[in-house]
């Protein structure tokens, strides 16, 4: 059995996730111990329980002490099972977490798998369903990953209730080397529900104005309303394609005007897109875990070697013992994979 140290790096979810999706892949029992032991409310919560079970329900494994607050969990993985599988996260538990451990997890399987996820999909903390759409699966399924998803409603905090479905084949994941920079003009997606329409139309141009003030054009722009329980905006700016995947997303919150919304969506995508990084902080990590999987050395650039990275480069080591390093770039961040 091997044994992990909850409280590594960030000492937050990200190691239970990755974890729990290399531990199903590889066939490989563990206990995870000191579980978000640096968190001002350690051990498990409602959504990480959530995602342990869904993962248990896909692979039939055995879980030891799944409970809330529970610091330490011992999980035992088996084959993986072919089924459809409903999930419900509860109130607004983040459903693009969920995602980041059940896909890498099932495309490793020579089965197809269907999931429905109940929960939040543009919560804090948390990448939102647009940049999960957009972004992290459009690096995923370069790298051969076969997932798809369709957002069927939205879930915001506090009640939750989006609707996500999934669908994840069997992949061939392959090595890459993404070091090139490629200048691809912004796209902008911003997003209401029980608002006006307008809400979403200032953030985008909002967004679009910064953008256009740092000298880009946007390619292609959308703002629209959909349904959910409770009122809510998200705002995602990105550019993909040809080796670069880049995203900057933002939610709306009570009382804060939606200018700032997408003001601050733009300024976390200008962040990646200046530095001429082809990859931004959030989905460098969260591609980790399937090169670690997959045959041949891999290379990286990233805009920054963010704790979420570093922790999931240490995790998959500890399951692959496989090699990796972290230089500097300029003001970026190389990883290689050895």
């Amino acid at each position: 059995m091997l044994r992990i140290d909850g409280s590594y790096g960030e000492g937050g979810g990200q190691i239970l996730r990755t974890s729990l999706a290399l531990s199903s892949i590889l066939k490989v029992p563990i206990e995870i111990y000191n579980i978000r032991a640096k968190r001002e409310n350690p051990g498990l919560r409602p959504q990480h329980i959530s995602a342990i079970k869904a993962i248990a329900e896909l692979y039939n494994a055995k879980v030891e002490n799944l409970k809330e607050g529970s610091g330490i969990i011992r999980f035992y993985p088996r084959e993986l099972k072919e089924e459809k599988i409903s999930l419900n996260v509860g109130t607004a538990g983040s459903i693009t977490l969920i995602l980041q451990t059940i896909i890498p997890a099932a495309c490793f399987s020579n089965k197809a798998v269907e999931f429905e996820i109940i929960g939040g999909t543009d919560v804090k903390w948390s990448p939102t369903s647009n940049y999960f759409s957009l972004v992290t699966l459009e690096a995923f399924r370069a790298l051969g990953v076969n997932a798809y998803i369709k957002i069927e409603k939205r879930g915001y905090y506090p009640r939750g209730g989006g609707i996500v479905k999934c669908i994840i084949k069997p992949s061939n994941v392959k090595s890459i080397e993404w070091l090139k920079f490629k200048e691809i003009n912004p796209c902008i997606v911003s997003v209401c529900s029980n608002l006006p329409l307008s809400v979403a139309e200032r953030q985008l141009n909002s967004a679009k104005k910064k953008l256009e003030r740092e000298g880009l054009r946007v390619e292609r722009e959308e703002f629209k309303e959909e349904s959910a329980i409770d009122k809510g905006t998200s705002i995602l700016v990105y550019s993909t394609g040809e080796g670069v995947f880049i995203g900057g997303d933002a939610i709306g919150e009570k009382g804060k005007p939606a200018e700032l919304v997408g003001e601050e969506a733009a300024q976390s995508f200008l962040k990646a897109y200046k530095a001429k990084a082809p990859l931004d902080e959030h989905v460098a990590d969260m591609i980790v875990p399937l090169l670690f999987l997959a045959e041949g050395s891999s290379k990286f650039l990233t805009s920054e070697a963010t704790e979420h990275l570093k922790t999931n480069l240490y995790i998959a080591s500890l399951f692959t013992k496989r090699e990796y390093r972290i230089d500097l770039d300029e003001n970026r961040s190389l990883v290689s994979i050895f």
